[in-house]
């Protein structure tokens, strides 16, 4: 029973740290700016405030806006308990490989989309436009980046690819490299931060999933936040598992999985200190720019998967 117990205890860490981490990184950005954070548990308070708060719905709303945040949201978690965070040998793991996971985002995003475009205003419409634009190009590179692993993992599981680069130092090959230049990008496009979308505004030139739930309310709005925050810690945490994966248990002992947990707080820590790092020191490109930076990420994970033909 100790793999159920912790990927159950995973579950939980994921949802309670989700917010968290973006508490972090909104301290993080206004001690950097010189303003006063607002704590790290106010994105937590907000999703909490938001349940408690009435839904309005527009008249010709359908079921897909309706179902659409319970689906993403439920999306999320799953991911959550398929990808190796604090264990490798979980349940879930066995259930679906990477390629599997890049399929549940897409479909949560698909719905994301329509969902947009249901209530039909403009801003609705641009915001799923832009999504699928950006979707389709990223999810190439990010295909091509973890395929650049799992060929030296021979494996398309994230808890075999795990498993193997924590016995084995595969993180000083070029190709390592390259694909990790790459999912950095792509998780950087996926999740909507600088310099691809600003999550922080609301102006209608510039505004890519914010035009998408600007008409959600209420306990939709809060599951499509949580679930937001979701996404944010399930991409850390896939480039942890994939290239960092050092600190994860490897059997289901207790103690192992509480130094895990341990061990993904400083790593959080650090990507939070990474991201604002980032964030403050450039700016948010044009929408026009965003097909280059995905296509130079492409072109990271092409090299990767080159250099291990030609020089490993």
């Amino acid at each position: 029973m100790y793999p159920y117990i912790i990927e159950i205890i995973q579950i939980v860490v994921v949802l309670l740290f989700a917010p968290i981490f973006v508490g972090w990184i909104r301290c993080l950005k206004c001690w950097a700016q010189g303003r006063s954070a607002p704590g790290l548990l106010q994105p937590l308070r907000d999703i909490v405030k938001l349940f408690g708060k009435d839904i309005i719905l527009a008249e010709n709303a359908s079921w897909i806006f309706r179902w659409t945040p319970y689906l993403v949201f439920g999306v999320c978690t799953l991911a959550g308990g398929i990808i190796p965070i604090l264990f490798t040998d979980l349940p879930l793991c066995a259930t679906a490989d990477v390629i599997a996971l890049v399929a549940l985002f897409t479909l949560s995003r698909f719905f994301l989309s329509l969902a947009g475009m249901d209530i039909g205003t403009a801003f609705g419409g641009v915001g799923s436009s832009r999504e699928m634009t950006i979707a389709s190009l990223a999810e190439p590179a990010m295909l091509m980046a973890i395929f650049t692993v799992s060929l030296l993992c021979q494996s398309t599981s994230l808890s075999q690819m795990t498993q193997v680069i924590i016995h084995q130092n595969l993180l000083i090959r070029p190709s390592m490299a390259f694909a990790l230049v790459a999912f950095i990008m792509v998780a950087i496009a996926e999740t909507g931060r600088i310099p691809v979308d600003n999550p922080a505004t609301h102006l209608e030139l510039t505004m890519i999933h914010e035009a998408i739930i600007l008409e959600y309310s209420g306990r939709h709005l809060a599951l499509i936040e949580w679930a937001g925050s979701l996404k944010l810690l399930l991409f850390t945490t896939i480039g942890i598992a994939v290239f960092f994966p050092w600190g994860i248990a490897t059997t289901n002992n207790m103690i192992d999985v509480l130094m895990a947990i341990v061990s993904l707080i400083i790593k959080l820590g650090i990507v939070g200190i990474g991201i604002v790092l980032m964030e403050t020191g450039l700016a948010k490109m044009r929408i026009f720019r965003v097909p280059e930076f995905l296509g130079i990420a492409f072109l990271f994970a092409t090299l990767g998967m080159l250099s291990y033909f030609i020089l490993e």
